[in-house]
């Protein structure tokens, strides 16, 4: 039987409800892809999405992140399980080359949510970042077809500099679900007890220099990625340019808040998202700042 070379229409739709649904701002900034990206980008996304639920949903997280690693073995096996997602990732892993030890660095960094980890120093943050979000833009970066080092390097830039702006957004929520990813460093340095935090999560002055902390930190990755975005295939620029701005703007709304990820969460208005789409095509195609700069360590 041949090899198709285009996911089942179906299979992808199933993929883009699933975005439609959990992905919001990604399902904005993908609409400014080019068809031929963003159908396997929707696919990976879903993967990703599919995968992140899996264990943050799960009342047995260990045995979740093993089912998807079976579920990896049999799509890079070519014997997909019967499932919109897989069966829609065997075609995009197989007709692009993805790497399965990129997959393989994504579920290590499950693997760290699983067992609650938490993170000592902001190193060791974005050792975590680089696993569950560097990795995203590694892959979407190979599915632009670029796979120079430089430009995988500030994909990953952009990856860890969104997932860091999350765990800022998501101070609260994650506390109340007992997750910590603020680094204990900077934490002890504020004096705040990380157990008291997590028994009676608070926003304060204290919390509140910890979080703009993290989004300096965010908002260097964001100019460092730039360079790469700039070269991207030209029609492809414009949906990652609006990725960045999109995220970028979630860090300045909390910032508005007082660095507030405690007493709810901060979104970026559909008007507002609007205008920064606009903006991406507009200047999508300049060139970053920091071009050259080395790979993050992590």
């Amino acid at each position: 039987m041949p090899v198709p070379s285009r996911p089942d229409r179906d299979d992808v739709a199933a993929c883009r409800a699933l975005l439609k649904a959990g992905s919001k701002s990604f399902f904005a900034a993908s609409l400014l892809l080019p068809p031929r990206v963003r159908e396997p980008a929707t696919v990976l996304y879903a993967f990703c999405r599919l995968a992140d639920d899996a264990i943050d949903l799960s009342t047995a997280p260990q045995a979740a992140l093993a089912r998807l690693g079976d579920r990896l073995d049999r799509i890079y096996a070519g014997a997909p399980a019967d499932h919109p997602v897989d069966r829609a990732l065997g075609v995009v892993v197989r007709g692009h080359a993805l790497p399965r030890a990129v997959f393989d660095a994504l579920l290590d960094g499950l693997a760290w949510d699983a067992g609650g980890r938490s993170y000592a120093t902001l190193s060791d943050l974005v050792a975590y970042s680089a696993r569950v979000a560097g990795t995203v833009g590694t892959l979407m970066t190979l599915l632009m077809g670029n796979r120079h080092p430089d430009v995988l390097a500030r994909a990953c830039d952009l990856g860890v500099a969104m997932q860091l702006t999350n765990i800022a957004r998501d101070v609260g929520e994650d506390a109340r679900a007992g997750r910590l990813y603020l680094p204990l460093d900077w934490l002890a340095a504020e004096e705040i007890d990380p157990a008291a935090f997590l028994r009676d999560p608070r926003h304060d002055a204290r919390l509140a220099r910890v979080t703009r902390r993290l989004l300096d930190e965010a908002d260097r990755l964001y100019r460092r990625s730039e360079s790469g975005i700039a070269h991207l295939p030209l029609a492809c620029r414009p949906a990652i340019h609006a990725a960045r701005l999109i995220y970028a703007e979630i860090g300045i709304a909390l910032a508005a808040r007082g660095h507030d990820g405690v007493s709810g969460r901060t979104v970026v208005p559909r008007a507002r998202k609007a205008a920064l789409l606009a903006r991406a095509v507009m200047d999508s195609g300049r060139a970053g700042r920091e071009a050259g700069a080395a790979a993050l360590a992590e």
